[in-house]
């Protein structure tokens, strides 16, 4: 130890660093709390029994939420938004040409899965009215604490990478310095409205539902209630894709687009056991009938039979690009370890 504790390793200096971008990404997940405890009525003197009672699931989702500011809301990571949003919302545009700009905060947009919401950011920005629906409580707060708590543009720094001491050139990659927000929410709503000159101001067309997708916009107030459905890397997280297509039938208006980009990572195939026994807290078969996320019987389709099966379900496809789009998703660009995504992008019209 003593040789890698001199120069020019210097070790101890180098774990010394580490240790203050932890405590830097931990000032802004406790910021992500503190708001989290306002907006929601909580007391800050959190419960004693809350302390240590984080299981290591929930670690790895707050380290992931984290790490996805990277994603949404950094100038870092402007290309991988650029290469999964742009072609959504060009989609999105063609949808509605007949729409005038000015005139495209009549139309109603649902993102499932908004996870941080940068996505439903830059849609607003677009002039639509859109509706972000998430089901993870760490993301719910996250995107909460972006879009409503971040006046000024790269008031906080982040270090998404410290916690990973495998693949890098160089220490000072490990140590990259981040700034977010790449924009001030508030500030890029406000001008977008300008811009396009829209009767209804985008702070009032834009907001974020809590709840599993498929049980909350299977009610029937949700019945044709949107022109269009955006879904980025979402489809993927289904134990059950055919419960998330009867949903976007549902709640999608006659004639109107669902728009997709993403990989099939299908999240239940390594536990299927899991998913198809998952306890739902009861026996009734009328609440057995919407699990949601927790429905049995997972399954894992191809890139072909998805589309063969949204046919089915009474969709014509307009749009099928399998492989043309190649993106990160939470990609250190200095890396050593590169993965890439072919996510598959695709515009289905609801005829049926």
């Amino acid at each position: 130890m003593e040789l890698l504790s001199s120069s020019p390793f210097n070790l101890p200096h180098s774990f010394q660093a580490v240790d203050d971008a932890i405590d830097r990404n931990a000032d802004i997940a406790e910021s992500i709390l503190g708001v989290a405890l306002e907006t929601y009525g909580i007391d800050a003197t959190l419960p004693a029994e809350w302390h240590g009672a984080a299981t290591p699931n929930d670690m790895d989702k707050a380290r992931s939420t984290i790490r996805q500011m990277y994603r949404d809301w950094c100038r870092e990571g402007e290309t991988e938004r650029k290469a999964c949003y742009k072609p959504m919302i060009e989609a999105l545009n063609r949808a509605s040409s007949i729409v005038a700009p000015s005139q495209r905060c009549r139309m109603d947009v649902l993102i499932p899965g908004a996870g941080l919401g940068r996505l439903a950011l830059e849609v607003c920005c677009a002039g639509y009215s859109v509706e972000g629906n998430e089901i993870s409580y760490h993301q719910l707060m996250a995107s909460n604490w972006a879009l409503n708590n971040m006046p000024e543009a790269e008031r906080f720094a982040m270090y998404p990478w410290a916690l990973n001491f495998s693949n890098h050139v160089s220490r000072s990659h490990q140590l990259e310095k981040v700034l977010l927000p790449d924009v001030a929410p508030a500030k890029a709503l406000d001008a977008a409205s300008q811009k396009l000159d829209t009767e209804v101001h985008a702070f009032e067309r834009m907001s974020m539902s809590s709840g599993d997708f498929c049980v909350l916009y299977q009610g029937q107030e949700y019945a044709e209630a949107f022109d269009a459905v955006l879904t980025c890397f979402f489809i993927d997280t289904a134990p059950n894709v055919i419960a998330y297509i009867e949903t976007v039938k549902h709640c999608l208006k006659p004639g109107g687009a669902w728009i997709n980009m993403g990989p099939l990572l299908w999240h239940f195939e390594s536990n299927s056991n899991q998913a198809q026994t998952k306890d739902t807290g009861s026996d009734d078969p009328e609440k057995s009938a919407s699990r949601g996320i927790g429905e049995a019987g997972s399954f894992e389709l191809t890139d072909e039979e998805v589309m063969k099966l949204i046919q089915q379900f009474g969709f014509e496809i307009t749009h099928h690009d399998a492989t043309g789009n190649e993106t990160g998703y939470i990609q250190n660009p200095a890396s050593m370890l590169r993965s890439v995504y072919r996510p598959s992008f695709w515009v289905a019209k609801k005829t049926g």
